[in-house]
């Protein structure tokens, strides 16, 4: 008996349109790029009609044809994050550091429980650090430095063990600093005077916090507001388990510019 028109016209689209049933993750990307300038045209590559971005440059897929890295440091790229990013369930390394972006970071990168690495220094993002961030239980590296980002370090940070790496100096960050978790070996007698008498000590149960009273440049807000030091934690780590090289003196540090 022959077959249903319908089963017909089904097949038909899935051998003309694979891009648009089976490829979530290349849609997802090619938002990211319409999000963005790219006047180098460093993303020329990414065609969405194919079957998937694993051909594209600056992508890096597994085995399976799933993206496990997005490459596009220092590549002169400005534009906007898109929550799309979150779909990108397999993603390891997410790259964007020295470029020229700006908004936000979107809360749906907490989706990314795989991701290990997430750099997003040197741009211009602005808004807060998403607390849907501590639920990347596989991150290594967090290092969103010389921003413009606003508010506190959310605590929910301190759940990530698997954290090595945070670096959140050179922005507007005000409010509390943890010092548990990831953060627990923060020198605190490493920051001026001045500074911890802004921002004042407090301790919450069992985990210690530094607490801001309101900033005279702000009324009305806590903490150190426009806070400039340096607040960089490093724990030892085993570099060859990790695909960018980076290696890490076995000490953790928080110390001023």
């Amino acid at each position: 008996m022959a077959a249903p028109i319908w089963v017909w016209a089904f097949y038909v689209a899935l051998t003309l349109f694979p891009s648009v049933l089976g490829n979530s993750e290349g849609d997802a990307l090619y938002t990211l790029r319409r999000s963005l300038s790219d006047p180098d045209n460093v993303l020329q590559s990414w065609d969405p009609t194919l079957v998937n971005p694993c051909t594209w440059f600056h992508i890096t897929c597994n085995q399976d044809n799933r993206v496990t890295r997005v490459d596009l440091g220092n590549s002169n790229l400005s534009g906007h994050l898109v929550p799309e990013l979150g779909k990108l369930e397999h993603l390891q390394y997410l790259e964007l550091y020295k470029n020229n972006i700006q908004g936000t970071i979107p809360t749906e990168l907490g989706n990314l429980k795989s991701l290990i690495s997430l750099d997003l220094y040197n741009n211009n993002i602005s808004g807060i650090i998403p607390p849907s961030l501590g639920k990347l239980k596989s991150l290594v590296f967090l290092r969103l430095n010389d921003n413009r980002l606003t508010g506190p370090i959310p605590r929910e940070l301190v759940s990530i063990s698997s954290l090595k790496v945070v670096d959140v100096s050179n922005n507007d960050l005000c409010g509390t600093i943890p010092t548990s978790g990831p953060f627990e070996h923060i020198p605190l007698n490493k920051y001026p005077i001045p500074t911890l008498m802004d921002m004042g000590i407090d301790f919450q149960g069992s985990s210690k916090y530094l607490r801001g009273k309101p900033s005279s440049r702000r009324p009305g807000v806590v903490g150190a507001c426009k806070l400039r030091h340096k607040l960089l934690v490093k724990k030892p780590i085993d570099a060859t388990k990790y695909l960018d090289g980076t290696v890490w003196t076995p000490d953790i540090l928080a110390v001023p510019n």
